[in-house]
């Protein structure tokens, strides 16, 4: 599927390693980028279904939205423009990285 981001610190952590208003440590900045490649390799949603580690989930109340976790702690929040209409592919927008399992 095709990835933007719709946040310009996300893509600065995803280039760069680093940005100022994600100060993570770098375990989680590597699952962020290897979450982002599993977005970039998937054919459709179901791949990223089929991926149990990345909890892949509709949030309610939004609908076009969805997260996937990035570690215990932390997931990121997209937006995605479906290109079919049966929703299975589409352009996954990446706006937020939260700190929302409250795990380590």
């Amino acid at each position: 599927m095709k990835v933007e981001f719709r946040n310009a610190q996300l893509m600065k952590l995803y280039e760069e390693g680093r940005a100022r208003k994600y100060p993570l440590d770098a375990s989680v900045i590597r699952r962020f980028v290897a979450v982002v490649g599993w977005f970039k390799a998937a054919k459709d949603i179901h791949d990223l279904w089929k991926l149990p580690s990345l909890n892949f989930e509709a949030l309610k109340g939004y609908p076009n939205r969805y997260s996937a976790r990035v570690s215990a702690k932390y997931r990121v929040e997209m937006e995605i423009d479906w290109e079919n209409p049966e929703k299975t592919i589409g352009l996954v927008g990446i706006v937020e990285l939260s700190n929302h399992y409250g795990g380590k």
